[in-house]
């Protein structure tokens, strides 16, 4: 029954396109049905999918919420820096090719990463430790020609905006130039992710420009040096660092900064809410062209000198 179950949310998950209105069910296995839901009981839950009736057993439903609709459309606001938003779900392909031309490849004269555009005026966020005492910096943006290339646009004199050592993120703006056009990515206003849930990353990993992997989310809340990451089976590799983490709806929920060495499928990505605050906050972290290293360090407690015995200590 599983299995028929199975090729049945196969083919209809074809059929349905993200303008579909209904109910959306996501099952245990990570497949996603939308339609009209006829009947529910405790033990399982009948959905219209216009081709067929499909019988689903609860223990096989993992989430359920509303599903898209014409007149539903994608929900964004713009909060001073960036646009935050809930998007509609599509498919991997689809958003790589529309939220990838916001993914940028960020250069100093020690190496590379990635970054992503947030506005219209080319504010771009990354890692801290990409750019860390660098102040020269170049970009280079990527726009899909209409044969299914690739088009370079390489920026130099990129200005340094805000640091944060702590968080690991920095703040960069790609100085405007003739026939330029940003295409900034959204964030996501939904920050309740779970394990189990679709993420792909676009970023370049070792200087191969572009690349796109999927995976789930691991832990969404895995605590490293006193932060929480997010945890996630996405390849991250050098030169990822600093792209975006997108959910199964394009909405950046993360920064990838780093990965396990010589584990598989362990990265890790700073969630959305630090980024969030990072830029709400821009100013106290303003970046000093006289001081490369702005920002706090934390030394350790100074320990006490020559201690004086309380009176009860034996010699």
């Amino acid at each position: 029954m599983f299995r028929n179950l199975m090729l049945l949310v196969a083919a209809a998950s074809a059929l349905v396109s993200s303008s579909a209105s209904g109910d959306v069910i996501e099952l245990a296995g990570g497949q996603r049905v939308e339609g009209e839901v006829l009947k529910e009981t405790a033990d399982y839950v009948v959905i219209d999918l216009g081709i067929d009736l499909l019988k689903i057993p609860r223990e096989r439903i993992r989430a359920r919420h509303k599903g898209w609709t014409e007149q539903q459309p994608a929900a964004t606001a713009s909060r001073g820096l960036y646009v935050e938003g809930r998007l509609p779900p599509r498919s991997v392909k689809e958003l790589a090719r529309e939220y990838g031309r916001g993914v940028v490849l960020v250069r100093t004269p020690s190496g590379l990463g990635s970054g992503f555009v947030i506005n219209r005026d080319g504010h771009c966020v990354t890692n801290y430790h990409v750019i860390e005492k660098e102040t020269r910096i170049a970009v280079t943006l990527f726009y899909p020609a209409d044969d299914g290339t690739l088009q370079r646009r390489d920026v130099r004199d990129v200005r340094i905006v805000a640091l944060n050592p702590f968080f690991d993120l920095a703040l960069l703006q790609i100085p405007r130039q003739d026939g330029l056009t940003f295409h900034p990515v959204v964030l996501s206003s939904d920050e309740r992710y779970r394990e189990g849930d679709l993420v792909f990353a676009i970023g370049n990993p070792l200087g191969l420009e572009r690349s796109v992997s999927q995976g789930i989310i691991s832990a969404r809340n895995r605590a490293i040096e006193g932060l929480v990451y997010i945890q996630t089976t996405a390849q991250i590799n050098p030169g990822n660092s600093g792209g975006p983490l997108f959910n199964a709806r394009g909405e950046v929920i993360g920064v990838t900064n780093m990965k396990l060495q010589f584990g598989e499928g362990l990265g890790f990505a700073i969630p959305v809410a630090y980024v969030k605050h990072f830029l709400d906050n821009v100013d106290a972290f303003a970046y000093d062209k006289t001081n490369p290293n702005t920002g706090y360090h934390y030394f350790d407690a100074p320990r006490r000198r020559n201690p004086q015995p309380p009176p009860f200590a034996v010699r």
